[in-house]
């Protein structure tokens, strides 16, 4: 049995997804008439309590989406240095928007209010715009950390006296919404924009969302459009991710709890250094000592137990709804043989 803790993007439908699935209605939807495509977007923008929504093929797309609806060419996106958008999207901010972007040194992939004021551009011609503020939450590369609410609505505070717009890279945001107690309607009332990954613990198979004002989804459509991503009867797809939403968010808890017992016992180990906090189900632990973070993980694999190295001597495990309880008690045996 393999037990794959690479990442929660490795989940697969079961059984009740798939007959969902294959019960959908669907239509053509770049036309607007898949009606299971158009009832996860009412239901997405229902939750977090938002004008409208779009589904899209990626969290990748969603993001790019957003900030090249809520930049011009020239001006200047600021993010944490290592957020997704910045890291893992392809350059995607310099070749779809034509921005340059400005990252800050946070702690754990989080950035407060007082460095987005400082990293904002003063008014010089010289000087690229500062448009845009895009947020990570949970923050991959930061271990799953979750950011305060009311850090955001410091930043929120900051962004609306620079007439900057603030994006919310969301993929992990229900694992956030868990392990923080707070709402949707939360999140939904402060930023101009959200992305959702349904492909990652909530465990469908394709598609993120992306979230707005009714103006601001009519142009991220046009965009999604001119990117390749409209898709005809994606109802089949659309329909994993409704059922997603009604069944697999509070079933989070369990890969958080999974999570932690693994971190517990990583912390005793003489060959384990530094293990971030764990808040949600994101490992990131540093290797030290008679292993290096890739023999660790080739040793993981001999187990049949699958991780990845993310740096020389950091080694990530993500959790995800297809880990049971039982593989976690496989997954502390072999790092006791270890």
């Amino acid at each position: 049995m393999q037990i794959d803790l690479r990442s929660d993007t490795f989940t697969k439908p079961g059984t009740a997804m798939l007959d969902a699935m294959i019960k959908a209605e669907v239509g053509d939807d770049v036309f607007g008439e898949d009606p299971t495509v158009n009832q996860l977007e009412a239901f997405a923008a229902e939750i977090f309590g938002m004008d409208a929504a779009l589904f899209c093929p990626s969290g990748t797309m969603t993001n790019q989406i957003a900030i090249k609806c809520h930049t011009l060419p020239g001006q200047e996106v600021i993010c944490e240095k290592e957020s997704h958008v910045y890291l893992y999207e392809a350059a995607g901010i310099a070749f779809n928007s034509a921005c340059q972007v400005k990252t800050i040194e946070g702690e754990r992939g989080m950035i407060t209010a007082g460095q987005v004021l400082e990293a904002i551009n003063p008014d010089d011609i010289h000087r690229p715009v500062s448009s845009l503020v895009s947020l990570e939450n949970t923050t991959n590369r930061g271990g799953g950390a979750c950011y305060d609410f009311a850090e955001i609505q410091h930043i929120k505070e900051v962004c609306l006296k620079h007439n900057m717009k603030l994006h919310l890279d969301g993929a992990r945001l229900f694992n956030a919404l868990l392990a923080k107690k707070e709402s949707p309607g939360q999140y939904g009332g402060i930023f101009d924009s959200i992305s959702i990954c349904l492909s990652k613990g909530l465990g469908a198979p394709v598609g993120s969302v992306l979230l707005g004002n009714a103006a601001f989804i009519k142009q991220a459509r046009r965009v999604r459009k001119l990117m390749g991503g409209g898709m005809r009867q994606a109802g089949y797809l659309a329909a994993a991710g409704i059922y997603a939403l009604e069944n697999n968010i509070s079933r989070l808890a369990i890969d958080h709890k999974n999570a932690h017992r693994i971190a517990e016992l990583l912390i005793e180990f003489d060959f384990i250094g530094r293990v971030l906090p764990v808040e949600t189900n994101i490992i990131i632990f540093e290797v030290k000592g008679k292993y290096t973070a890739k023999e660790l993980v080739a040793r993981l694999k001999q187990k049949d137990i699958l991780c990845i190295p993310i740096s020389a001597t950091m080694v990530r495990m993500v959790t995800h709804l297809d880990i049971s309880g039982e593989m976690v008690n496989k997954v502390l045996e072999a790092l006791k043989s270890l």
